[in-house]
């Protein structure tokens, strides 16, 4: 032994350098400065003292695996004397033969082929408490007869705090529920392949949210909310456990944040157990929670999510189930709801048009087409009812229904609407200058309720008139009869001073809200449209009868009022030659549906205004 300071070898000098390697050891050698350590009977007393007197627990271990030689440390750790421990297979001490990764270093070690091995083990006592330790293995010198140092550390206190440590990480401190970070874990875990290629291959969600927590937590506080959060999680746990009875798992219950939790179905059997898991956690939150001397009532909206776990990651799962809890929750609360593939899809391409809707107007993306408008008394083309269409780049020509409402909720209604009026009055204004001999055509156009209050519509009209030159009587403006009806200030009063301007106004779909005739009289509108409703009550069967005579007297009743009121009657959804007459003999004034022609293009237009017979040709569109 080399060195200058008195008294016994420390630890280290004994063990050697410090050891790096994982449990596959590695190729690194002995250093040249490493103190050679042999059998404590074979050494110098020094090195006996300082071998008995360490606290930590070591044994020389020849090439066969026999100890031979322990020191008292090591009987203590192993419940046992260092005599007794002579002669005994080293491996069998520290369970080195549990697995064949260790196994194998081990040996390598032994016969010269390896530095070292570290590894860490769980022992049993004599006594039957477990401990866990870090075992280390590194040769001795060939010059002092060969062999291995074992030593062996006590590291349970060590593992126990990381591992109580781990559980406050991992577990939410008001329900004991795991928390969102294990739940990930988990579900991680699950959705690789080889947890999943020997069970069914499927993995199921159902994802809650408390219905009404909020307004509890508010109003009596966050004690009494923790508190009923925490007999929610006992509830959901014992659902759980009743629904793992008799199966191969239980399904996992986490609390993922604020009222939300998640119940985890790995291997599941399909989408009947999974659901059967809701309905029951349905059932088990009706009843009341006496919670500080207060009953409290919660319920839940829970997505139900079940599927293949091949080619599903945590992602797609977790907004699959995100969805479809709100889903749960638009359909009215308390109640489970499963994803459904195609209704999601119509969600994205909703949230894909919403997103791109205000940069398509700026680039032009929109298209109009008009549908005639007919006189039923003489077939003739009176005007045309500009139709706005998206020629979207991805999903083709789209109609109003599929974006008017989402320009509606963002606003883009407005820079929509004035397009759409402007290019529609240029364009009859482009019809008038190019056939003068024929009556000039109205176009009308829709609008929404929003472009009144968010924009001023009237100096909008005004201006888009005196740009193009279109007379004001040639412009009829349409807004729905809800709308319409009941409204009053700022609407009545744009609506009062288009009508002042010389624009007409309609009531778009009437019959389907209010059918108020009454208020028309107080409003300054000159046009109803009948919703296409009651024209289909007007079709005929095979032997000419009426199936429904009753809507032909409601709709003369209306006719004939409006007449009486100054208004003219337009008819939405004419489709056969038989409504037309039914409808041309009960005083109707105009007609519009594919019986004349579908919305075309403007060009098409242009063709029925040059067309031989005149405007008399539409019916042949």
């Amino acid at each position: 032994m080399s060195g200058t300071s008195e008294g016994p070898a420390p630890a280290a000098d004994l063990i050697g350098p410090a050891v790096t390697e994982s449990n596959e050891g590695s190729s690194s050698r002995t250093g040249p400065h490493d103190r050679p350590v042999s059998d404590p009977d074979a050494t110098p007393s020094s090195f006996r003292s300082a071998f008995d007197a360490a606290p930590l627990a070591m044994a020389v271990v020849d090439r066969e695996g026999l100890v031979t030689g322990a020191n008292p440390a090591l009987g203590d750790l192993l419940g046992s004397s260092p005599q007794a421990l002579a002669g005994a297979v080293a491996a069998d001490l520290v369970d080195l033969t549990s697995d064949a990764r260790t196994w194998h270093a081990y040996r390598e070690v032994l016969r010269g082929r390896q530095a070292r091995l570290r590894c860490t083990r769980r022992l049993k006592h004599p006594d039957g408490h477990c401990l866990w330790v870090q075992v280390a293995i590194a040769p001795l010198p060939a010059a002092e007869r060969g062999g291995v140092l074992l030593s062996v550390a006590d590291i349970s206190a060590r593992r126990e705090l990381q591992a109580r440590l781990r559980h406050l990480q991992n577990h939410d401190p008001v329900t004991r529920l795991p928390n969102r970070t294990l739940f990930f874990e988990r579900l991680s875990a699950a959705l690789e392949a080889e947890a999943y290629e020997e069970g069914t291959g499927r993995i199921g969600l159902c994802y809650l949210d408390l219905d009404g927590f909020k307004a509890i937590n508010d109003t009596l506080g966050h004690r009494v909310g923790d508190r009923l959060l925490a007999a929610v999680a006992e509830r959901l746990t014992r659902c759980a456990d009743e629904a793992g009875y008799a199966r191969a798992s239980t399904p996992l219950v986490a609390r993922l944040g604020g009222d939300e939790f998640a119940l985890l179905v790995e291997d599941s059997t399909g989408t009947e157990q999974v659901a059967d898991l809701a309905e029951s956690v349905l059932g088990a939150l009706q009843a009341p929670f006496d919670i500080s001397g207060r009953r409290l009532s919660v319920s839940a909206s829970i997505g139900v999510v079940e599927r293949h776990a091949a080619g599903t990651s945590p992602t797609a799962l977790m907004q699959a189930a995100d969805t479809t809890l709100y889903w749960a929750k638009a359909d009215g609360k308390d109640r489970w709801t499963l994803f459904d593939p195609e209704r999601n899809a119509h969600r994205m391409t909703r949230q894909a048009l919403a997103s791109t809707l205000r940069p398509a107007i700026e680039r032009g993306e929109f298209v109009l087409e008009y549908q005639p408008l007919v006189g039923m008394e003489d077939g003739r083309l009176r005007g045309v009812e500009a139709l706005v269409r998206w020629d979207h780049p991805q999903f083709g020509l789209l109609t109003p229904n599929r974006f008017i409402g989402l320009a509606e909720e963002d606003g883009s209604i407005v820079p929509l609407g004035r397009w759409v009026l402007a290019t529609a009055c240029r364009q009859a204004r482009g019809w008038q200058l190019a056939h003068p001999d024929e009556p000039p055509l109205f176009v009308s156009v829709n609008v929404a309720v929003r472009q009144v209050w968010d924009s001023d519509l009237v100096a909008d009209v005004a201006q888009t008139l005196a740009e193009t030159g279109l007379a004001p009587h040639l412009l009829q403006l349409e807004l729905t009869e809800s709308a319409v009806m009941g409204s009053g200030g700022r609407p009545q009063q744009a609506l009062q001073a288009l009508s002042d301007m010389g624009v007409r106004i309609a009531i778009d779909d009437f019959g389907t809200g209010y059918s108020n005739l009454a208020y028309l009289s107080r409003l300054p509108v000159s046009v109803l449209k009948l919703d296409g409703s009651f024209v289909k009550g007007f079709q005929y069967d095979g032997e000419g009868i009426a199936p429904n005579p009753a809507d032909e007297v409601v709709v003369e009743a209306m006719i004939q009022l409006a007449h009486r009121l100054g208004l003219t009657v337009t008819a939405e959804c004419v489709e056969t030659s038989a409504q037309a007459s039914r409808l041309r003999r009960i005083g109707c004034d105009t007609g519009q549906g594919w019986l004349y022609s579908r919305p075309v293009t403007a060009d098409r237009i242009s063709e029925l205004l040059r067309s031989p017979r005149g405007q008399a040709a539409v019916g042949k569109s």
